[in-house]
């Protein structure tokens, strides 16, 4: 490595971020994004923003910030800095016992009780929808039982939404690795994935008619209107409000029970609960609550 080169990376990996400054970044991605930072994600954060301390080419992170905060910043910086901060942890067929109480007492409630994806479509959001595992599967799912149930005479709609761009653009792409699908039923494997020609790349790619029945788009939860004209039947918003304080929790999960039909459906992350929440929903099942408004 040159010697100028390497000189360059000390000088880089001398950056490091002040309690001050983390408490800057910390207030600011809590107001702007709802997210909690305690002291304990400030070696996270630190790691995290030193690649985009070095794509701009600052050497310390008040540098970084001041940019972050500035007219200039804001337009072109900031989705790349709540990239940054979010967790996107995601899997297909993630908690499966979700997905066995949605086709065997969730749909034939709703449609039972609403006609949901029968005499109307079916509305499901699937809400901090990441890389797209979950909607994905979700679709698997829903085609599946309308296939199985119906004859193909079912259907819905599907609205997947993050507040990352960056994990938006892989889940719309629809390509993964083939050992990210391994826990994917085979019948669906076969049905709803296509292999790459070449096979050294070990890579599938959700069909383009699966990828067609879903509506991404990103979204910020503090926003506050949600842009939704239809009431959703589903909700699911796993594992994403346990990084969310308390009373951003209650607020988020209210506006959730606005977006709902009477007796619609709550599925949350299995470390996620409404306890101490004044919040419209009752338990149903593990982790899934009903709108009891």
């Amino acid at each position: 490595m040159p010697v100028a080169e390497r000189a360059e990376d000390n000088q880089f990996k001398r950056a490091s971020l002040t309690d001050k400054e983390f408490r800057r970044l910390g207030d600011f991605v809590h107001s702007e994004v709802g997210i909690k930072m305690p002291d304990i994600k400030k070696t996270m954060l630190e790691a995290r923003l030193q690649k985009r301390l070095k794509a701009l080419g600052f050497d310390t992170f008040n540098q970084y910030i001041e940019y972050v905060f500035s007219p200039k910043g804001r337009d072109a910086e900031i989705i790349n800095f709540i990239d940054v901060v979010t967790t996107n942890k995601t899997d297909f067929f993630r908690e499966p016992n979700h997905f066995e109480y949605l086709t065997s007492t969730a749909l034939p409630t709703l449609i039972r009780t609403h006609g949901a994806g029968v005499r109307r479509k079916l509305m499901v959001w699937s809400a901090g929808c990441s890389t797209g595992e979950e909607p994905y599967t979700l679709t698997m799912v829903l085609d599946n039982y309308g296939l199985k149930q119906y004859n193909g005479v079912f259907s819905f709609t599907l609205i997947a939404t993050d507040i990352s761009s960056r994990v938006l653009e892989k889940a719309q792409s629809g390509v993964y690795e083939e050992e990210k699908v391994a826990p994917i039923p085979m019948e669906m494997k076969k049905r709803y994935l296509l292999r790459s020609k070449d096979r050294s790349k070990k890579i599938v790619k959700i069909v383009p008619e699966l990828r067609s029945m879903i509506k991404f788009r990103r979204l910020n939860f503090m926003e506050g209107d949600f842009g939704f004209r239809e009431e959703m039947d589903i909700i699911f918003c796993r594992n994403v409000v346990i990084y969310f304080d308390k009373q951003t929790q209650e607020k988020l999960l209210n506006k959730f029970s606005r977006y709902l039909i009477p007796g619609g459906y709550l599925f949350m992350g299995h470390s996620e609960t409404i306890a101490g929440l004044k919040v419209p929903f009752v338990q149903v099942a593990p982790t899934v609550y009903r709108v009891a408004h």
